[in-house]
């Protein structure tokens, strides 16, 4: 396997990345959520439910669609909301290592190529679970494909114009983060911070590179996500705007209806009725 980097994964020295196991998990209620480690790293797929990641410094909401990809020997552990039952498929990966900083993990929103890697997961877990021959080898390249696609969900917003000025930069990091956090409670102050820019250049600079403000484009990442719950989940209302981090279910609405032209319980009937 070739060892070039595939952002945010790098490969460690002389150590090209290796299956060490793979499982599933789904929330029951003899759950450990204690923090723990492991001796290789951890790629976690959301496959459903809700619930949130805590490290030992940092927690926040993962949902459907949500991978996160842990360092060796970091602490860690999930916790799911009982109403939403957290389910997730975990590889554990040798000789492989987040680019994320000090706390030693990412988390990206897959919003596309979603089926692909679950295609690619699925057939892991069977490989694995029949040992055929030959399986070892079936592994290893699925891996790759999972590791290569995870790079292009991450390197994406770097294309184009974002590779220009200082300002154009800091502009695509903001909506790069905006793609993978959209769930938590962001405001202009935090992605001004992020982006070390005065908000209000911020908001002006944002709107001149995408045509929104960076508000704006948040409420429609969630209105986007919230499309896809409405139609391929049950949830409740006030459960999906839990979820994708709006404030009260009355301000799911309104944004909602802003945007779609119509309420999300309308859009779910419509759907449907198809």
């Amino acid at each position: 396997m070739d060892r070039r980097p595939y952002p945010p994964l790098s490969f460690l020295p002389e150590t090209p990345p290796r299956l060490a196991y793979v499982s599933q998990d789904r929330y029951s209620k003899d759950w450990n959520s204690s923090l723990h480690t492991h001796g290789c790293a951890e790629l976690f797929f959301i496959t459903n439910g809700h619930g949130r990641f805590r490290t030992r410094r940092e927690e926040f909401p993962v949902a459907i669609h949500d991978a996160v990809i842990v360092n060796a020997n970091v602490p860690h552990t999930e916790a799911s909301q009982p109403e939403s039952p957290l389910e997730y498929t975990v590889l554990g990966v040798e000789g492989l290592e987040t680019l994320a900083g000090a706390e030693g993990y990412t988390m990206l929103h897959l919003h596309t190529g979603w089926e692909e890697l679950m295609a690619c997961l699925a057939l892991i877990l069977r490989e694995t679970g029949e040992a055929l021959p030959g399986h070892e080898q079936v592994c290893r390249d699925l891996l790759e494909v999972v590791l290569i696609r995870l790079g292009r969900q991450q390197d994406a917003g770097l294309s184009g114009d974002a590779a220009g000025t200082r300002s154009s930069r800091e502009c695509a990091l903001v909506r790069r983060y905006i793609d993978n956090h959209f769930k938590e409670d962001l405001n202009l102050d935090q992605l001004a911070r992020l982006a070390h820019l005065n908000k209000y250049y911020l908001a002006h600079a944002f709107r001149r590179e995408f045509g929104v403000s960076p508000i704006n484009y948040l409420i429609a990442r969630r209105v986007e996500e919230s499309r896809f719950l409405l139609r391929e989940t049950d949830h409740t209302l006030s459960l999906i705007a839990q979820i994708l981090g709006f404030s009260s279910l009355s301000y799911f609405s309104q944004c909602f209806r802003r945007v779609e032209g119509v309420t999300p319980l309308a859009y779910r009937q419509q759907y449907r009725q198809r």
